[in-house]
């Protein structure tokens, strides 16, 4: 307060302490403020004071109209507040004797009081009234200038966006639209307005943009983001990425629908450009192998998901590489540019896809294929483009190709196979297998040829890759063994020595022959460690048959391969073999068919001298089945000469009611002229797959040396050839 609190006499009752002590007391217990109790008590105790020396006569009652205002300052405004103040101090002076004139100044000053804190809560309240419609005219002002901003900054958004915009009806009627949108749609400004957006709609669009529309309006979605094409005026097509958005009016319908478009036709080209690069061979302007697949998945599932009869012919060009050698890769690109057109204008217009897979090789892809005899003839078509010449660099080039055709099996709705039956495999990847394997036949098969899918012989390439993958770990276990036929002297009937012969026994119990597993040895590099594992386990037995008391001169012949001589350790790994086993390089015979021999050359020509000079003796295995060249056999270290079996087989003996001479190409008189010239170039002569005795009566006679065939002995196991060996002597 402004005024010092006076100072009362005491000794008069209870003074303006209790009365500020149960004033603070009813105040805080009816919760009216929410101050701390330190500064109610100083604002109460000021005022009980002050009340006091007005009842008393020290104080004019115009002060207690200042106490009534202080109260309302000291934010006790609730009315009930004034009413528990009056209670506290008609409590407080109702416990003391006042005289009239005491009396009439606590009324007094009750209503001086009372009227204090009505003026004031008064003037409080049209204060706070004041404020508040200074404020929300503040706000009104504040809404309205936003509201024009807004506007503005909308208008020039709207009219200077990059992205097109327009405002429909929920109909799809056109209201506004931005000269952006016009302009991307070649039209003048304003035209665009009242007109349905449907007008607009490309035919190749797809129809999917109502439906979303109509789940927006519905709720279901927030807004609807899509690419979408349109009608330009001028009739072209324009490619644009659509945003629509729905606006609602304040109780929740819908009302406008806000479109923004941008134009993306540059960047569709730029796709579509990239897809082409994708799917296509930048060389031959082709299909590449990523899009023919694509088509064949498609082609294979049909046109509701089932199958459908397809065929392919997979075509490799021969020579190819002797293009890119001597005239250059950039002849052999132009080769494959023209073949490729040639193929595509031939076999296209007939609704057949024409793919490059990559290097020299392509495919043909025949739809609603007929059957094998269909495929064939567009296979006949393609044959005839590729055999034309080419005019590469001034130079007129030939080639041919080979192809393999697979048709995939289809059958009419009853079931009945349709044209010839061709089983084949069902999926894409396995159908291009399948026509990459037949196409291969056709070139182990001649070439410049066509090669129809077979189950079976396919089957039996695939059952040997199987046993190629399988030959390493069988090594390891040794499941290679060796039977030991005979070799006959065909004078006196003596057994000079065996030939070696590789079986696989596998896990499973099947036996398998030289002829199938050697290929496969010699096709993944097997065959150099198979070799040497088979020349040991040879050299073993044989040494222990002679220390079981054999014939020490007994010849041990074993078969090696081309790949092992041209090994830079070949003659140190067999001579190690020879140091382990204690077989002596004397008594060990090692033979090479006749096309390993005769195409030696480099390290395979000085590897065989290195053996001969060691004292191992070389012969030439099967003669008679390759290039034979007598000529050259003087010039390579070759102690041997085995004729081929077909020389034998022919010498079967007079044919009952003939004239005595067999009936075959090969004349005893042939016979005779290689072993008179073999002997000629000291070769010993063997004669295999000597079956009767009339056929080794009739070598014996052309001055055969040794033979060997099921006649003179069978194959058999080391312990059966040990108990033979050692049993002759």
């Amino acid at each position: 307060m402004a005024k010092p609190v006076p100072v009362l006499p005491g000794g008069q009752g209870p003074g303006p302490s209790a009365l500020a002590d149960a004033w603070v007391g009813a105040i805080e217990a009816r919760g009216f403020v929410s101050a701390a109790r330190a500064d109610l008590y100083a604002v109460l105790s000021g005022a009980a004071w002050w009340f006091t020396a007005v009842v008393e006569g020290r104080a004019e009652e115009a002060i207690a109209e200042e106490v009534g205002a202080e109260l309302v300052a000291a934010h006790l405004t609730d009315p009930a507040a004034l009413r528990c103040s009056i209670d506290v101090l008609a409590a407080h002076f109702a416990g003391r004797t006042l005289d009239p004139e005491r009396f009439r100044r606590w009324s007094a000053a009750v209503g001086a009081l009372s009227t204090g804190y009505a003026r004031m809560l008064r003037d409080r309240t049209r204060l706070e009234q004041e404020r508040i419609s200074s404020a929300a005219f503040a706000a009104r002002a504040a809404a309205e200038d936003a509201r024009w901003r807004s506007e503005a900054r909308y208008g020039v958004v709207f009219e200077s966006s990059v992205l097109g915009i327009s405002v429909a009806d929920t109909e799809g009627r056109i209201l506004e639209a931005n000269r952006t949108l016009t302009a991307l749609l070649g039209y003048r400004p304003g035209d665009l307005v009242g007109r349905s957006v449907f007008e607009f709609i490309h035919p190749e669009d797809t129809p999917e943009m109502w439906p979303q529309i109509e789940a927006m309006l519905a709720g279901r979605v927030g807004h609807v983001r899509m690419e979408k094409s349109y009608f330009r005026a001028d009739g072209d097509q324009v490619w644009t990425e659509l945003t629509v958005s729905l606006v609602r009016s304040p109780d929740g319908e819908p009302r406008y629908l806000v479109a923004m478009v941008s134009d993306v036709t540059e960047r569709r080209r730029l796709q579509s450009r990239l897809r082409h690069q994708a799917e296509h061979d930048p060389l031959t302007g082709l299909p590449n192998r990523s899009l023919f697949f694509t088509r064949l998945e498609t082609a294979l599932s049909g046109p509701y998901g089932s199958p459908a009869p397809v065929g392919v012919c997979y075509l490799d060009l021969d020579g190819f590489k002797a293009v890119n050698d001597t005239l250059g890769h950039d002849a052999g690109d132009q080769l494959l540019r023209t073949v490729a057109h040639r193929l595509g204008a031939e076999l296209r217009p007939a609704g057949h896809t024409v793919a490059r897979m990559g290097g020299d090789e392509f495919v043909v892809l025949v739809e609603r294929c007929t059957g094998v005899e269909q495929l064939t003839a567009v296979a006949e078509q393609a044959l005839a483009v590729v055999r034309r010449p080419v005019h590469v660099r001034g130079r007129e080039v030939v080639v041919s190709a080979s192809i393999g055709i697979v048709a995939r099996p289809f059958r009419d709705p009853a079931g009945t196979p349709i044209g010839e039956d061709v089983t084949g495999p069902a999926g894409a990847a396995e159908l291009m297998q399948a026509a990459d394997t037949t196409m291969y036949w056709a070139k182990r098969d001649g070439r410049d040829r066509i090669a129809v899918f077979d189950p079976a012989r396919h089957a039996n390439d695939v059952h040997l890759f199987e046993l190629a993958g399988r030959m390493p770990g069988a090594l390891d276990r040794g499941e290679f063994h060796l039977e030991y036929q005979p070799l006959v002297a065909l004078g006196d009937g003596t057994v000079v020595g065996v030939e070696a012969l590789a079986r696989w026994r596998t896990a499973d119990g099947e036996r398998l022959g030289p002829d199938v597993f050697i290929p496969l040895a010699e096709q993944t590099g097997l065959i150099v460690p198979l070799g040497l594992h088979l020349l040991e386990r040879a050299c073993t037995d044989a040494r222990s048959w002679v220390d079981a008391g054999a014939d020490a001169g007994l010849v041990l012949s074993v078969n090696v391969a081309g790949q092992q001589l041209r090994r830079p350790d070949a003659v140190t790994r067999i001579a190690e073999v020879l140091e382990r086993t204690g077989w002596p390089a004397s008594s060990l015979q090692l033979e090479l068919t006749e096309s390993d021999l005769m195409s030696a050359a480099g390290r395979p020509v000085q590897a065989l001298e290195e053996l001969s000079q060691l004292g191992v003796r070389i012969a030439i295995d099967d003669f008679g089945t390759g290039y034979s060249n007598l000529v050259y056999l003087h010039r390579l270290p070759v102690d041997v000469l085995k004729l081929a079996g077909s020389f034998v087989t022919g010498q079967g003996g007079p044919c009952p009611g003939d004239d005595g001479v067999p009936h075959d190409v090969d004349s005893p008189v042939i016979l005779s002229a290689m072993i008179e010239l073999a002997h000629t170039l000291g070769l010993t002569v063997v004669a295999e797959s000597v079956e009767t005795g009339w056929q080794a009566r009739r070598l014996h006679d052309l001055g055969c040396d040794i033979g060997q065939g099921w006649h003179l002995g069978s194959p058999r196991s080391a312990a059966e050839t040990a108990g033979l060996l050692v049993g002759a002597r």
